[in-house]
């Protein structure tokens, strides 16, 4: 029986939920999601979770922020002149911007003033717990 190593392509489905319920990403209506190990497709502790598991087998981790989203961080939280921006806003509208070296960067307008908006550059899970449900579809050597 393959169990899912640091060497192992895995094909699964996932839930991600918030502590009253609410689920926030899932594809167990869906296909699986396939990914090998240690690409980058799930957070290190998400796969650290998973680790041992095998096929048919089923889940529930409660992650706390800091092996989740992180901490929500108030120095990601800026304060811009309205005038900044040409469209129209919206709170909890996602903005794109750039940053110093012209990468994108999300930002959630988090609060409309007269002449100064607040955007929130933190994940928009950052600062949360979550419980990852997950069920593990297939195991293979990656190759």
């Amino acid at each position: 029986m393959n169990v899912i190593t640091t060497q192992s392509k895995v094909s699964l489905f996932f839930e991600l939920s918030l502590d009253n319920g609410q689920v926030v990403d899932s594809n167990f209506s869906q296909s699986p999601a396939d990914f090998v190990f240690g690409d980058g497709s799930l957070l290190p502790d998400f796969e650290k979770a998973i680790l041992g598991m095998s096929a048919g087998e089923e889940a529930s981790y409660r992650m706390p922020p800091e092996k989740a989203f992180g901490a929500h961080n108030e120095n990601n939280v800026q304060r811009m002149p309205r005038s900044q921006f040409s469209m129209d806003l919206e709170e909890g509208m996602v903005v794109s911007f750039a940053d110093m070296s012209k990468n994108e960067l999300p930002g959630v307008i988090a609060e409309i003033g007269e002449t100064e908006v607040v955007v929130d550059f933190n994940h928009p899970l950052a600062g949360r717990d979550l419980t990852f449900r997950v069920k593990v579809v297939s195991v293979e050597a990656a190759a």
